[in-house]
């Protein structure tokens, strides 16, 4: 199987390279920018990717690599970071821009035989850089410029090394999947054999050798698209010996949990334990204001609730949950110095002294890999399709404490929300659509009385990957359905907001 590996210098697209590089149906591998080059030798790598980076490469202790991976007859692409990175340590030259260059750029390519090749003069791409490259290294010319950048694109025919100061992983570079096909097919001449079906293969393989012939494996299952496919996934490898376990903590929507175990059970004949646990996950919530704080106790209740369950199941070592990607990226550094946005839940490894040990299947794919992933194993269009409801669940969707009058108030906003989302016919073309209460109340009129009640926020979103969101452009006469049936039909509300905000700079949740 062809290999690409990409080096992470703090990106947070990295995993974004990664993505686009296996839908070409090559695999990848992130490994941080600091990975020993004798491992790279004998890696069996075919490429390599040096991914951006939000540092300045003449800064002191700035993220590099050693020079000799230049030499080593590998194809080599640099993105943003990666670009200055390559022109400094091959001679050319990096400094300051006078202007700095964020969002959408016009390129022109200026040689069309190589990583260009077949690139429309002034295609849009995604800029998001503060320095340039002066002057490219001796034996590169340059490839490409927009109206800020001289040098765009740069590229070494004879050693293969080529260069972008933009982003062609992002959906924002419009033909940035032809650039990325340039480089896999044309520059490094690799052949698309990696698929869904070869990751599921592996994986088995993986958790069957961890596991062993008699050990049993606890699955979490919150009733999204992750932890399902992470238990079906699962129980491809070790059978009956899963035992998951579902959990009402008393956060999820209205009527979920009994819908939920019904589906378990009766379309995926998975071996579950239901446990009612609303009035311990509250308990541990009272007083609890910082979203933060809320997603570690209702992360450590989950484990505690999980321990209690093996003690009585018996025989279980490990622990599978649905952790993705984005999960991560947004948590901490794992495979790289990438920045930290929030913590998740499930994220960041167990507890001290707890005996499980940890499989996550799905760590390193995105949202719609996990789906394509689901269909692979063989679940239905509504359940795949459906849209993601975080670990926390309505705990992170009402901004303040977590009350049981809250979660009743949310609980029938959300339904109304995604009843009218439904009855639009935009429910698939959306990522999310949920509500949010906010911990503050306005003065309204209702019935020729004054009244002080809670605001709801709809938030309706687009989005490709969970990493960059923009509001969806909702009709004034569905946003007024929404309002009117919310105010009129949830007790407590009197006033409901609509969320434009893209993502970055907010986040697609709140908390």
């Amino acid at each position: 199987m062809r290999k690409v590996l990409i080096l992470d210098f703090g990106s947070q697209y990295t995993q974004l390279i990664a993505r686009k590089v296996r839908e070409l149906g090559v695999y990848s591998e992130i490994r941080p920018f600091h990975f020993p080059l004798p491992r790279i030798r004998s890696g069996g790598f075919d490429a390599i990717v040096l991914s951006g980076g939000p540092q300045s490469v003449y800064e002191k202790g700035a993220p590099s690599v050693d020079p000799k991976i230049f030499g080593l007859g590998l194809p080599v692409l640099g993105v943003c970071y990666g670009l200055q990175l390559m022109t400094q340590l091959l001679g050319g030259a990096v400094a300051p821009s006078s202007r700095r260059e964020y969002g959408s750029a016009s390129l022109r390519p200026l040689n069309r035989r190589g990583l260009l090749a077949g690139v429309e003069d002034k295609s849009q791409v995604w800029m998001s850089h503060g320095d340039k490259a002066e002057r490219v290294p001796p034996g590169f010319v340059v490839a490409g410029r927009t109206s800020n950048t001289k040098i765009a694109a740069m590229e070494d025919a004879v050693r293969r090394l080529h260069a972008v100061q933009f982003h062609p992983e992002v959906i924002h570079t419009r033909q940035g999947r032809r650039i990325l096909s340039n480089f896999l097919f044309r520059i490094a001449g690799l052949e698309p054999d990696w698929s869904m079906g070869s990751f599921i293969e592996r994986k088995v393989k993986e958790i069957r050798a961890l596991v062993g012939h008699d050990r049993k494996v606890l699955c979490g299952l919150s009733g999204g698209v992750d932890s399902l496919v992470t238990a079906l996934l699962v129980r491809r490898a070790v059978g009956r010996r899963l035992v998951c376990i579902f959990v009402d903590n008393g956060l999820l929507r209205k009527s979920q949990a009994a819908d939920l175990m019904a589906v378990f059970r009766k379309r995926f004949d998975l071996n579950v334990v239901g446990v009612g646990a609303s009035r311990f996950f509250l308990g541990r919530l009272r007083g609890v204001v910082a979203p933060e704080r809320k997603r570690k106790v209702i992360g450590e209740a989950f484990i505690r609730v999980f321990e209690r369950e093996a003690r009585k199941i018996g025989g279980a070592a490990f622990l599978a949950q649905g952790t993705i990607y984005p999960d991560v990226i947004e948590s901490a550094p794992v495979q790289g110095p990438s920045a930290t946005i929030k913590s998740h839940h499930n994220v960041g490894g167990l507890p001290p002294g707890l005996r499980f040990k940890l499989i996550e299947p799905l760590r390193e794919l995105f949202k719609d890999e996990v789906r394509a992933l689901g269909r692979e194993l063989g679940m239905d269009k509504d359940l795949v399709e459906q849209h993601p409801f975080p670990g926390p669940g309505l705990a992170v969707r009402i901004v303040g404490e977590v009350t049981p009058e809250r979660i009743r108030i949310l609980q029938d906003a959300d339904a109304v929300l995604l009843e009218e989302v439904r009855r639009a016919g935009i429910y698939r073309r959306l990522w999310q659509a949920f509500a949010v209460l906010l911990p503050v109340r306005s003065v309204g009129v209702m019935g020729d009385r004054r009244t002080y009640q809670r605001v709801v926020v709809a938030r309706l979103v687009e989005s490709v990957d969970g990493m960059t969101a923009h509001c969806y452009p909702a009709p004034p006469r569905l946003l007024a359905r929404i309002s009117t049936r919310i105010v009129n039909e949830v007790e407590g509300v009197n006033r409901v907001v609509f969320d434009v905000t893209t993502k970055p700079p907010a986040t697609i949740e709140w908390e």
